[in-house]
């Protein structure tokens, strides 16, 4: 049957065409662009900035597949699967584990948005860009929005954070786990068990270090963890993944008031990803070749082991960190235990313009590398350690 519809269907008829040709109301005004009628061309670049990074073939390969329905049981195995990745990566256990159909910025909106109600009291540790945007958000659903703001390269310490939550009583704490905008990696053993003895949560942001630095998400107390998928993962940007605790989970279901947001609002997508062992319901079309190719990053960090994967991070970081001061550069976190080992950012030298120095390594090397962001704009150059290319950076 399915043959003989396809060979009627195949040209349309003598009606259908005189339709087609009658069914345009005005001329078109605007033509295909020159440009879309040449194929696609992309540089062949090594990117040693903080994310993307380049891809592995069997992540490339795997965007390639053919597409299925986003509500078919293949795809549903897909997604079970994927949970148990982020779960494996995270350290956690809790069940309300999935992905953000965007990138982390997304992930980091959806936790707010779902934790957090107008007049709530909010602490974030702003020392750079993902801090500010925080704030940013938080001001914006009409949070009382407390901010312990530090100069870039800046770090907190259990004082300091206790010190907030005793003064402002918040409900949650945010803090950025690797900065990207500075290179700092912020210490978070005990800071779990604090928020908790003044019943806050706690919210991180491990959108640089998950995959490349330890992370214990549930022995370390973090209540909502969120991270992003083109970092240390290796996938496309795009999807971002999040797993919230009980104690969060109480929180956002026992609100007053519906979440801004429907497309971010986490009971719905708890069920489409089935995370409340009710029947999955529709919520909205998923970035399937996305996530097949976040399926095989995850596959990979399984089978070579998330411990080795944070060892040859770090060894990889040890070695661009000494080979950059023997060519005399000075490196922007000076503490050797706060520099992230998945994204280095080297202090500008002296008599340069960053700009120039990024534009020279990407017009003779074809490698990508970034300035600042944020805080640290015209401050830090930041050349990442990628995967497979951590002899090639140059400067």
């Amino acid at each position: 049957m399915f043959q003989a519809l396809a060979k009627a269907s195949a040209a349309p008829g003598p009606r259908a065409a005189g339709w087609v040709r009658t069914m345009a109301s005005h001329k078109l005004l605007v033509h295909p662009p020159k440009a879309l009628l040449k194929p696609l061309s992309i540089p062949n670049r090594l990117l040693l900035g903080p994310g993307p990074s380049n891809l592995a073939p069997r992540i490339m390969a795997a965007g390639g597949l053919q597409i299925i329905g986003p509500m078919s049981k293949d795809m549903y195995q897909i997604m079970d699967e994927i949970k148990e990745g982020i779960q494996y990566v995270f350290q956690t256990r809790n069940p309300l584990t999935l992905v953000i159909s965007g990138s982390a910025h997304c992930a980091l909106e959806a936790a707010l948005v779902n934790v957090l109600e107008p007049g709530d009291s909010f602490l974030v540790g702003a020392n750079g860009i993902w801090g500010q945007r925080a704030v940013d958000i938080g001001e914006r659903m009409g949070a009382r929005v407390h901010p312990m703001t530090k100069d870039p390269g800046g770090h907190y310490t259990l004082q300091e954070v206790e010190e907030g939550l005793a003064q402002h009583k918040p409900v949650l704490l945010f803090l950025t786990h690797g900065e990207s905008s500075t290179g700092v990696l912020q210490p978070l053993d005990g800071f779990g068990e604090l928020c908790h003895r003044y019943k806050c949560l706690l919210l991180v942001d491990s959108v640089v270090s998950v995959g490349g630095t330890p992370v214990y998400m549930d022995q370390q107390g973090i209540d909502i963890l969120y991270s992003g998928s083109q970092k240390a993962l290796n996938a496309p940007p795009g999807t971002s993944l999040i797993s919230f605790s009980d104690k969060a989970k109480k929180k956002m279901y026992s609100r007053k008031t519906k979440p801004f947001s429907f497309y971010l609002d986490i009971k719905w997508l708890a069920n489409f990803w089935g995370c409340d062992d009710q029947p999955r319901m529709y919520h909205h079309t998923i970035p399937i070749i996305s996530l097949y190719s976040l399926r095989e990053s995850l596959a990979l960090i399984a089978e070579q082991g998330l411990e080795n994967s944070w060892r040859k991070h770090r060894e990889a970081a040890a070695y661009l960190h000494g080979r950059l001061q023997a060519l005399g550069l000075q490196l922007f976190v000076k503490d050797p235990a706060l520099r992230l080992p998945t994204v280095t950012t080297v202090a500008v030298p002296a008599g340069y313009d960053w700009r120039d120095i990024v534009s020279y390594v990407m017009d003779h090397f074809d490698i990508e590398i970034m300035g600042g962001l944020g805080p640290s704009t015209g401050k830090t150059l930041e050349p990442g350690r990628k995967p497979h290319a951590w002899a090639l950076l140059c400067l």
